[in-house]
C-alpha cells in the first residue's frame, strides 16, 4: 500500500495524550495511531450511512419483493 506524508494541526493536549499512548506502547508511533483512528472513524461513518439508508427501506415492500421472488423460484422447481 502506498503511503503519503501529510502535515496536520492538532491540539497540544490531544497530542500529549497521543504521545502518552505511544509511550505506553499502545501504538508504535504517532502515525500509526492517527492512521488507526482515521480508519476507525471512516468505518463508523460508512456504517452510519448504511444504517441511515437501510432505515429508509419499507419493511412491507421488502417482504413483498422477497415473497414474490420466492414464489417465482418455487414455480421454476420441478415437481417431485
Amino acid at each position: 500500500m502506498a503511503v503519503t506524508k501529510v502535515a496536520i494541526t492538532i491540539d497540544s493536549s490531544l497530542l500529549a495524550e497521543l504521545d502518552q499512548l505511544v509511550a505506553q506502547h499502545v501504538f508504535t508511533n504517532r502515525s500509526k495511531a492517527i492512521q488507526e483512528a482515521l480508519t476507525d472513524k471512516l468505518a463508523r461513518m460508512r456504517r452510519q450511512r448504511l444504517a441511515r439508508e437501510s432505515a429508509k427501506l419499507s419493511i412491507a415492500d421488502e417482504q413483498s419483493m422477497a415473497e414474490e421472488s420466492f414464489q417465482q423460484d418455487m414455480e421454476q422447481w420441478p415437481a417431485y
